[in-house]
């Protein structure tokens, strides 16, 4: 029996937290780095005088087969910190919106009969959607050549409605990228694992603990059960090849560590100027990004909307409108009171200052619930995550996680898959990074 690898996972955001997991159940000894002072990476809890919120909204989905079970790895039972909802797209009563909800029925007639019940849309724009719905199935949900996601409901003739309410908003939600320089095979993704997926895929599941507690806290522990070690607060500088594997160069030490095999769960830039040197790394310093910002506003705590969470109208002309509204204190009673509003793809919403955007998205919420005491929140705080995504563009080259290095991989929701940046394509491309260093090894 070979002796256990020495790995170091470079990163414990969601993707390097679950390869160390993988690495740790396999028997090998794992090293998991992190620069900061909290796990989780682009999906962590943040302090703010005294509360506890995350760096930004989340959604999954039930098709996210990995990342649920990776969390029953670690001890967490997934209905005790989601909140499961059928697959829905509600608007605030009395805008110009629509409220699709789909029935717990099998896969597909819980979408059609969802369908057919929607208030808020006209006969052509449900047929419209059935027409595409069917149209995609029968291609498989994906384009022999990809597309921008405009042109791709414009060759199916979706009505502007549709496009407004349902698909744009979906569209910026999943790919953080708006529909004119989208990916339509991307999107077509994500529809084959909603719209077109069994009943209990297509659910929506909203975090009731925040993002850290919801998984990398648990993998960490699991990682130091195992034998294995956790740093936080150190960088690692540099890396090189030595005789059995790779030497890393630390922020807290001049002399390298050596280790057998390394999973690089860096962001992207980072893990492009630790392999510089070692290959190609254009593909990663080619990708473009896309900021997310949450805007957070408290009020009194005997707040509740109807709904645990809005869609809300879009308007082309105000980059400073979000998309989204949830109501925290639904989820997660510590929470009561504040409401989250996600605004993707923020590059020109962020770019009038903090103060304004929050002010605008407030009014937004006032006009949008038609409560006129939300446009003076007790408190208000903005999160923006500025290189929160890659930006999912038409034939996008994505690297693999394997770039040709002996024992190393890469991890991260930017690898090679035909998801956008989610939870569930971080999860998956750690898990495959993991496979990679114990199958190359010696």
């Amino acid at each position: 029996m070979s002796p256990p690898l020495r790995v170091a996972v470079v990163g414990a955001g969601w993707s390097g937290c679950a390869a160390a997991v993988a690495l740790a159940e396999a028997g090998q000894r794992v090293t998991l780095f992190e620069s900061a002072r909290s796990l989780g990476g682009r999906a962590r809890a943040v302090p703010f005088d005294g509360y506890i919120l995350d760096n930004g909204q989340h959604i999954l989905l039930g098709a996210y087969a990995r990342t649920l079970d990776v969390m029953r790895r670690v001890g967490i039972a997934p209905d005790q910190v989601l909140l499961r909802l059928p697959l829905q797209m509600p608007y605030p009563t009395g805008c110009d919106g629509m409220n699709l909800q789909a029935p717990r029925l099998p896969a597909p007639l819980h979408v059609v009969i969802g369908l057919l019940r929607a208030t808020g849309l006209r006969r052509a724009d449900k047929m419209s959607l059935l027409r595409f719905s069917s149209a995609a199935r029968w291609m498989g949900w994906h384009l022999h050549q990809d597309c921008s996601v405009a042109e791709l409901l414009e060759r199916f003739d979706q009505t502007e409605r549709l496009t407004r309410l349902m698909w744009r908003p979906l569209c910026i939600a999943a790919l953080n990228t708006p529909p004119d320089r989208a990916s339509a095979n991307v999107f077509l993704a994500v529809l084959r694992d909603s719209l077109g997926a069994g009943r209990k895929a297509s659910d929506m599941l909203l975090p009731r603990v925040d993002l850290s507690a919801l998984f990398p806290a648990k993998a960490a522990e699991v990682v130091t059960r195992r034998g294995g070690e956790v740093r936080m607060g150190v960088r690692i500088n540099a890396i090189e090849t030595c005789r059995h594997g790779w030497n890393l160069f630390t922020s807290a030490a001049e002399v390298a560590e050596a280790y057998d095999a390394v999973v690089l769960a860096t962001p992207v830039l980072q893990s492009a100027e630790l392999l510089r040197g070692h290959v190609d790394t254009s593909l990663l310093e080619n990708l473009g990004h896309e900021p997310i910002t949450t805007c957070y506003l408290r009020y009194a705590a005997s707040l509740r909307l109807a709904r645990p969470f809005y869609a809300l109208a879009d308007d082309a002309e105000r980059s400073d409108w979000g998309q989204f509204v949830f109501d925290r204190g639904q989820l997660n009673a510590a929470d009561a009171g504040w409401l989250a509003v996600v605004i993707s793809a923020s590059s020109d919403a962020i770019a009038q200052g903090r103060e304004a955007l929050g002010a605008a998205v407030a009014q937004q919420l006032a006009e949008a619930l038609q409560m006129p005491a939300l446009a003076a929140p007790q408190e208000i705080q903005v999160v923006t995550e500025k290189r929160a995504t890659f930006s999912c563009t038409p034939g996008l080259v994505r690297p693999d996680n394997d770039v040709g290095l002996p024992r190393l991989a890469l991890a991260g929701d930017y690898t090679a898959s035909d998801y956008p940046a989610t939870l569930e394509s971080a999860v998956r491309s750690g898990l495959q990074a993991a496979r990679l260093v114990m199958e190359t090894a010696p």
